[in-house]
């Protein structure tokens, strides 16, 4: 089997919090949600839906360093990339549900891209690549 990139952790401050927004807003899937009593902590995934691929581990802050880390993983730089079959269905549909962009549509030579901020202030990439 080739190496495939099965799961990004993302850390958030609540599970229900983070389950209410990406599946809630963003129309994502619980893909999984299972308490794990030895570590008192959930294994819980999330993915675009029918999107084969990637999904998201939301991993509940354990300590105060993973803590700060919450909304800025990366520095500040855009850290997950969505992409899309149809930019402006999926635009505003999040706009109508609250969704905050930080950088309005902008064609580009990849596509179309806006960046908005989840709940926690993570930064995405909201594209429909001209590339098939």
């Amino acid at each position: 089997m080739p190496q495939t990139l099965g799961l990004i952790a993302l850390v958030v401050r609540d599970y229900d919090e983070a389950i209410a927004y990406y599946v809630g807003v963003l129309g994502f899937s619980l893909v999984e949600d299972t308490y794990i009593p030895e570590q008192d902590k959930r294994w819980v995934v999330v993915a675009p839906i029918r999107a084969p691929g990637c999904r998201l581990l939301l991993a509940r802050a354990s300590s105060a360093e993973q803590a700060l880390r919450i909304g800025n993983q990366t520095g500040g730089r855009v850290f997950l990339f969505l992409y899309t079959d149809d930019f402006w269905r999926d635009f505003q549909v999040y706009k109508a549900r609250g969704v905050v962009f930080i950088r309005e549509p902008k064609a580009e030579p990849y596509g179309t891209v806006a960046v908005f901020a989840d709940l926690y202030g993570n930064l995405w990439d909201l594209v429909q690549s001209t590339h098939a």
